[in-house]
């Protein structure tokens, strides 16, 4: 009855232990390496925006073959490239504002506009304001 007890008790013991160990979570087993995605072409570089400068001054030289026209402000001097159109009504001389960008090394204007001479005074002096006249002066008052 010994032996009968103590098979029991080691297989009650065995139970015990196989559920427990049952219970855990079982580790998962390692992934299959994922195939690897093929390279995606580089996708071109967007254009910053261009940023628009502008400069003010005298025209020096126009180059209607070459499409460029040569300002000189106070500050420099640039040679801006042009379309026939920017360039159709303006000469060596004249003054304009051109707004250009810069690319690659290179000035492309955007606008030329001339700029108007400054009003000149036409020699008309300011008439003097005439002085207000002063109001009718009252008849003295008689005396009593």
């Amino acid at each position: 009855m010994k032996k009968i007890l103590a098979i029991l008790m080691a297989m009650v013991f065995a139970l015990t232990t196989a559920v427990a160990f049952a219970e855990q979570p079982a580790t998962k087993p390692a992934e299959p390496a994922k195939k690897a995605e093929p390279a995606k072409p580089a996708e071109p570089a967007k254009p910053a925006k261009e940023k628009v400068k502008q400069i003010t001054g005298e025209v020096t030289a126009v180059d209607t073959v070459g499409k460029a026209i040569t300002v000189k402000s106070k500050k420099q001097e640039l040679t801006i490239g042009v379309t026939d159109e920017q360039i159709k009504d303006v000469k060596a001389g004249d003054k304009v504002v051109v707004k250009y960008t810069e690319k690659e090394g290179k000035l492309t204007a955007k606008s030329v506009k001339k700029v108007a001479a400054k009003a000149e005074k036409k020699g008309e002096v300011k008439k003097e304001a005439k002085p207000a006249e002063k109001p009718a002066e009252k008849p003295a008052e008689k005396k009593q």
